[in-house]
């Protein structure tokens, strides 16, 4: 979980969490049910009630958006693909599915499974409408989540990626063509085209008067335009990246250090006066950890004299390292799912050298740079 959420515990051992942006909308929404939504509805309520129902309603609003994105962990995980976390906030939710589907067919089946959790629990709260028609907080409960479910759930279908329906247009692209590649860049374009569409329309709005929802439209429209090109743009990456090995990108200058050194020593030496992120510990030269800023960060200032790197390490047995003749896209996807920096390259029992996202940015750059020469010397 980052510093911008709070963590709620795991359900499924998927990690939980609330983004700070959700304050903000659940008090907007609350207001908006509390003094608009409900009065008119249900009239001659008390004004306390109203607030409470609507704090509720949005509560469990939230609760439902929370079961929509647990149906994509479910069948993610079902598929064997990792789920890193899923967290609440000011658009709603979303699951952090750490690896691409293997398949068309699993990315149908993950992509569908929200929408059908949403029409799901509307069917249920519309059938609770029938039963709740004396207790009116609670009908109005039950007519409200079968609105918002249903409205959700057709909402996500819109085939713009990368929302739900964007990601079932891209498996049925995926399917008939066998290329992720090309699915992936017209949904994402498509995505792109259907953001614009929000933008001009919630700036129409905006001219005509409609300043509330006209705001609210386009900025939904800016999100999934920014979502639709980070996809593409990560695409392009990959692209690029195909063909090549970490051997052709990783940084075979690693530092390493005995294993007991203390955190003040490498901390001074090689973090503060190196610039290094990550550190090879040693024994008799042997690899036995691995030593990063998490691990360092994660230790009081104070203790720092007294801690030894093998104290706060990553044992070898747990280590996450890859090979020099991997893929760099698969490295890169290692790191994802494993929600690493770096990775040690190991050929049997010896590192070869330390590969970083940075040490693929510089990949990247170099590769940029070592191209334009050649454009510049055409005949």
């Amino acid at each position: 979980m980052n510093r911008s959420s709070i963590s709620l515990g795991r359900i499924l051992g998927i990690p939980i969490g609330v983004d700070y942006s959700w304050f903000l909308i659940f008090a907007l929404l609350t207001w908006s049910l509390a003094t608009s939504y409900f009065p008119v509805e249900f009239a001659n309520w008390p004004v306390a009630q109203y607030w409470i129902v609507g704090a509720v309603t949005v509560i469990l609003m939230f609760g439902s958006v929370l079961l929509h994105e647990l149906g994509h962990s479910v069948v993610a995980l079902r598929y064997k693909i990792p789920v890193r976390n899923i967290t609440l906030f000011i658009f709603g939710g979303v699951a952090q599915i750490a690896a691409e589907p293997p398949s068309a067919m699993s990315e149908f089946w993950i992509a569908i499974a929200g929408p059908i959790v949403s029409f799901g629990l509307a069917l249920i709260f519309g059938l609770l409408q029938t039963m709740l028609g004396a207790l009116a907080p609670l009908l109005a409960v039950a007519k409200y989540l079968a609105y918002i479910n249903g409205a959700l759930g057709l909402f996500n279908l819109i085939p713009g990626f990368p929302l739900d329906g964007g990601r079932v247009f891209r498996a049925i692209i995926w399917g008939i063509t066998h290329n992720l590649r090309k699915a992936t860049l017209i949904a994402g374009n498509v995505g792109r085209l259907i953001a614009f569409i929000f933008i001009l329309v919630g700036v129409w709005q905006i001219f005509t008067g409609n300043f509330g929802n006209g705001l609210w439209i386009a900025f939904i429209g800016w999100f999934l335009e920014s979502a639709a090109s980070s996809q593409i743009q990560q695409q392009t990456i990959h692209d690029l990246l195909a063909g090549h090995h970490v051997a052709d990108a990783m940084r075979r200058d690693y530092t390493w250090i005995l294993p007991d050194t203390t955190l003040e020593q490498l901390i001074d030496k090689h973090i503060l006066g190196g610039g290094r992120r990550s550190l090879v510990v040693k024994q008799a030269d042997q690899v036995v950890g691995l030593l990063t800023l998490h691990n360092v960060k994660a230790i009081p200032s104070t203790a720092w004299s007294s801690t030894s790197a093998a104290q706060v390490m990553i044992p070898m047995e747990k280590m996450k390292w890859i090979r020099p003749e991997a893929d760099l896209v698969d490295a890169l996807g290692e790191m994802d799912r494993d929600g690493v920096n770096q990775l040690p390259v190991m050929l049997g029992d010896q590192i070869q050298g330390i590969l970083g996202r940075d040490d693929v940015i510089n990949f990247l750059r170099t590769m940029s740079e070592f191209r334009r020469p050649q454009h510049s010397h055409s005949k």
